[in-house]
C-alpha cells in the first residue's frame, strides 16, 4: 500500500472508529507491553506530554493524568475529530488534539518535556528540537513479522517480504544522526487468539495488515481456509509482534 492510499484508508478508518478495536475480542498469551503504562511513569505532573500518530486519542487519554499538559497530533482529520469528541466524553480538560504532520512539528524547540509515538511513523529530527534536555521518547512499532501466519496465508500484508528488523534499525540509525546517544530497544510478542472469524474480519477490514482486504478475489476463500487451519479451544491464532525504543535527550 502506498503512502497516499494508506494516508486515504487511515482517514476512512478514523472517520469510522478512531482506531479503537476495544470492541475487538482477542485473548494474548506471553508477556505483554503496557506502552502507554511505561510512558506514564516517565512524565511527572509538571511535565508537557506529546503523543504523535494519537490517532482517535482512547489508547494516549489516561496520560492526561500525570501530565501538566497532553497534546495529541495526527495527520488524519477524522482521527482528530473523534479524539476531541473522545476527550470531551471523558471529561478531560488538560488535553488538546491537533491535526499536524509528524515531519513538520508545528511547537516550540525544547517545548516538550516527554514524546510519545504508537505505532506511527515520525521524524528523529523533529523529536531532538522539540524535546527538551533530559527529555523522554519513547515509541512502540510493528515488526515486520507481526501476523505471519496471516501474511503467509494471502502472500501479501504490510511489510511482507522485508526483511526482519529492518524498521528498527532505521529508527535507531535515524535517532542516533539526529544526536541521541542514550537509545534503548527490545523486541516482544504475544500468541493472540480472535474469538470469532467476525472478529479477524474486522481487524482486516480496519487495519492495513492485509492491504485491500476483501476487495481481492479470492479473499474470503483464504481467510476460510486459514480459521480452518489455525482455529484452536481459545481461538483464532495469530502473533502480535512488536519492537519498543525509548531514548533520552
Amino acid at each position: 500500500m502506498d503512502q497516499d492510499a494508506y494516508k486515504a484508508f487511515y482517514e476512512k478508518v478514523g472517520k469510522i472508529n478512531g482506531w479503537d478495536f476495544s470492541s475487538v475480542k482477542c485473548r494474548t498469551e506471553g508477556k505483554h507491553w503496557d506502552f502507554y503504562k511505561e510512558v506514564a511513569q516517565a512524565c511527572k505532573k509538571s511535565d508537557l506530554v506529546l503523543d504523535i500518530g494519537t490517532g482517535g486519542g482512547e489508547s494516549a487519554l489516561p496520560l492526561a493524568d500525570s501530565a501538566l499538559l497532553l497534546v495529541g497530533i495526527d495527520q488524519a482529520s477524522g482521527m482528530i475529530e473523534t479524539a476531541v469528541r473522545n476527550g470531551a466524553a471523558a471529561g478531560v480538560l488538560n488535553v488538546r488534539y491537533l491535526r499536524m504532520e509528524a515531519g513538520k512539528l508545528d511547537f516550540p524547540d525544547r517545548f516538550f518535556d516527554v514524546v510519545s509515538c504508537r505505532h506511527s511513523d515520525f521524524c528523529a529530527n523533529e523529536i531532538a528540537r522539540v524535546l527538551r534536555e533530559g527529555g523522554i521518547f519513547l515509541t512502540q512499532q510493528i515488526s515486520e513479522t507481526d501476523k505471519h501466519n496471516l501474511k503467509q496465508a494471502f502472500g501479501r500484508g504490510q511489510a511482507w517480504g522485508t526483511k526482519a528488523g529492518t524498521l528498527r534499525e532505521r529508527y535507531m540509525a535515524e535517532l542516533n544522526e539526529a544526536g541521541f546517544a542514550d537509545i534503548e530497544s527490545f523486541e516482544w510478542n504475544v500468541t493472540e487468539f480472535y474469538e470469532t472469524a467476525e472478529d479477524l474480519i474486522f481487524l482486516l477490514k480496519h487495519t492495513p495488515i492485509i492491504p485491500d482486504f476483501g476487495q481481492t478475489e479470492g479473499d474470503f476463500q483464504i481467510l476460510d481456509s486459514f480459521i480452518r487451519e489455525y482455529r484452536t479451544d481459545r481461538g483464532i491464532r495469530t502473533s502480535s509482534d512488536r519492537f519498543i525504543i525509548r531514548v533520552r535527550r
